[in-house]
Formats: C-alpha cells, sequence, structure tokens
C-alpha cells in the first residue's frame, strides 16, 4: 500500500473517530447543554472559518443588496448558532421518542401532506438547507411518515454509514445523488414520499438556469421533470426555528400548481423557476436560517463573470 493511501486510510478512521466521539458525548448530554454545546461550536467555526465567512457574506451582499454590513454580520452569525443547535439535535436524534420529540417540535400544514399523500400519486417534497433539514426527516419518520431522501454520499464512507444509521432509523431511506433517478421513479409509482433539497448549485445539463434572489442560478430540475411525469404532488417543507416558542415547527405548505404547457423543455425551466421562488419566499422570512456559506451561484451562464 503506498504512502499516501495510508494516509488517507488514517485520516478517514482519525475524522470517524472524532465525530463518533462529538455524537457519543454531546449525545449523552441534557438537551439544554447540548444545544449551548453546538451554539459554541458555531460561534467557533463562525469565528475560525473566515473562507466561509467571506463566501456568507458575498451571497447576502448578492440576495439583499440593500443590507448594512453589520446586519449581514448579524445574519451570519445567527447562522452559526442554528447550524450549531442542528448538530446537537442530530447527536441527540437517536435517543428521541415522540414525546420528547413532541414538546419541542410541532407541526404546521400536515394536512397538507396528508391530503397529498393520499392521493396516492407520490409526494415529493420541496425543501432545502433552511431550519434544521436533518431533523425535519427524522421527525417526520419518527411520527410514523417515513421517507426518501435525496442527499449526495458523504467523502468518508464510515461517517456516510453512521449518519445514515441514525436518518433511518424509523423508516426512513437514502436515495443517494449519484444514481436517484431511478429510485425517485420507483418511489413516485409506489405513491411514497421523498425530499429533496434543491437549493444547492449545480452544473448542467443536470441543473438550468433560474432566477434566486434576482440573480441567475444553476438549479436541480430533476424534481420538475419527475413531476410532470408521474403526477406526484410538489409541496414545500421546512422544519424553522420559532424564537418566541421556543419550538421548531414543521411547515408544511399547499401543493404547488405545475405549469403544464405543450413545450415540456420550457415546462422544465418553468417550474424549476417556481420551486426556486418558493425557496427563495422562504429564505426571506427567515434569512438566518438557510445556508450562506454554500457557494450557490458558483456556475455561471456562459460569458458572466465569476462570483466567488
Amino acid at each position: 500500500m503506498s504512502s499516501r493511501k495510508t494516509t488517507q486510510r488514517v485520516r478517514a478512521w482519525l475524522e470517524f473517530a472524532i465525530v463518533w466521539l462529538l455524537v457519543r458525548i454531546i449525545g449523552s448530554l441534557p438537551r439544554a447543554a447540548a444545544r449551548s454545546v453546538g451554539a459554541a461550536i458555531g460561534w467557533l467555526a463562525w469565528t475560525l472559518l473566515g473562507r466561509l465567512h467571506r463566501v456568507g457574506l458575498a451571497n447576502l451582499a448578492l440576495a439583499f443588496p440593500e443590507g448594512s454590513t453589520a446586519q449581514r454580520e448579524r445574519i451570519l452569525r445567527s447562522l452559526y448558532r442554528s447550524l450549531g443547535w442542528q448538530l446537537a439535535e442530530f447527536c441527540k436524534m437517536s435517543g428521541y421518542s415522540q414525546q420528547q420529540a413532541n414538546a419541542f417540535i410541532r407541526y404546521d400544514g400536515l394536512q397538507h401532506y396528508l391530503q397529498a399523500r393520499d392521493r396516492g400519486k407520490g409526494v415529493l417534497v420541496l425543501t432545502g438547507h433552511l431550519g434544521a433539514w436533518e431533523l425535519s426527516s427524522f421527525y417526520h419518520s419518527l411520527m410514523g411518515h417515513p421517507m426518501g431522501m435525496v442527499i449526495r454520499r458523504l467523502d468518508n464512507p464510515r461517517v456516510d454509514r453512521l449518519v445514515n444509521r441514525v436518518r433511518c432509523m424509523h423508516g426512513n431511506r437514502v436515495l443517494h445523488k449519484d444514481d436517484f433517478a431511478r429510485g425517485l421513479l420507483g418511489a413516485m409509482r409506489a405513491g411514497e414520499t421523498v425530499g429533496i433539497l434543491m437549493d444547492t448549485n449545480m452544473t448542467p445539463p443536470q441543473g438550468v438556469f433560474v432566477p434566486f434572489f434576482g440573480t441567475q442560478a444553476c438549479t436541480a430540475s430533476g424534481l420538475a421533470r419527475v413531476a410532470l411525469k408521474t403526477g406526484a404532488a410538489v409541496l414545500p417543507g421546512f422544519l424553522l426555528w420559532h424564537q418566541e416558542e421556543h419550538k421548531y415547527v414543521l411547515h408544511f405548505g399547499e401543493p404547488l400548481e405545475l405549469v403544464r404547457t405543450a413545450d415540456p423543455e420550457q415546462d422544465i425551466l418553468a417550474n424549476t423557476a417556481l420551486f426556486t421562488s418558493v425557496i427563495e419566499a422562504w429564505i426571506r422570512k427567515y434569512p438566518d436560517q438557510w445556508l450562506w456559506v454554500h457557494r450557490r451561484w458558483k456556475t455561471r451562464p456562459a460569458g458572466e463573470p465569476r462570483i466567488y
């Protein structure tokens, strides 16, 4: 075995050991203490990860040009706290019962989901990296509504398996982005539910350019293609922290009315733009809970300058 492969293998084991230890330690704490530790880790990330800080400020300047630097800094600080809280919730998730989870999570619009599910043509939950996205699908499955999740494999296979074991404890299943098309179509034909995080940068041909905060963003078109092909319901779903209640609220919106014309490719573009506008509207309501440190506008239309 080459020294490079040995180094990579040792690094992978160390990464897994750190993640495993972190999950065990934080998971053993009372929830309030775990969230305090998570918030502290978020503060450290805010302080130390300068590159992500710069990306976040650039994104916020693009999305909210009218805002001040101080306002953007406040949003980013709140985001890191939200991420720290989500880390804490993930570390404790495997031990939550329905009763425990219901003490700090509630539904809003569950009837929209149930009505869409009962149509029998499948449900595509339109979501993104807003709020506590890891906790949302876990809570929904804990309450008796398991679902599929379209995700990207983590670079470390051992960490990937650890994370997926927690995600899938109550019947959820993972559809990996590198081979999800057949699984997604099959799930819709079986009347199942699948959540899709549709707010990350893509590249053509998997992505098409649609407006996002007034700037063209390369966006996954797969959700629109599957919805048009299968007749599945598409409805927004986001788990958001409500400070006034000190609770997370899992919001389900009404199913979206899809654009259907005689031009399938234009329909895909129009519906991808529709889905993106819905995500944007939710982010505008809760700007301090979206993942601004992701390079969402990295892929540019031909001839446009780089943003980052």
